[in-house]
């Protein structure tokens, strides 16, 4: 609906631009020489062209923007992976220390050793 509403507007912008430019004007593109177009047509042509060049560079910045996105995510899956392992080694430690403090001592114990 809002697009709808954004379109009626734009259109609405237009229409009210195009009555007073239909002066006829000459368009050079380089070697080629348009002649006797309606400044409108211009005026709208540019306005077109502008919102195609936008897009293309929003596009390119989306698209880069998903490149650099997949790649943290998969270092932040890397780092979840190996905080895993990690948690993990500990447990298996915290249960061997457990097992070795309830455990009895196999040898004489020297107060003098190091």
């Amino acid at each position: 609906m809002l697009i709808l509403i954004l379109f009626i507007v734009v259109g609405s912008i237009l229409v009210y631009i195009s009555k007073f430019n239909f002066l006829p004007v000459s368009v050079n593109l380089g070697v080629y020489v348009i002649s006797d177009i309606p400044l409108f047509y211009v005026i709208a042509g540019s306005l077109l062209t502008g919102f195609v060049l936008f897009y293309l560079v929003f596009l390119v910045k989306s698209i880069s923007t998903y490149f650099a996105l997949r790649g943290k995510d998969n270092k932040i899956k890397k780092n979840k992976d190996e905080v895993l392992e990690l948690t993990k080694r500990v447990h298996q430690l915290e249960l061997e220390n457990e097992r070795l403090k309830h455990s009895p001592s196999i040898g004489p114990e020297d107060k003098n050793a190091l």
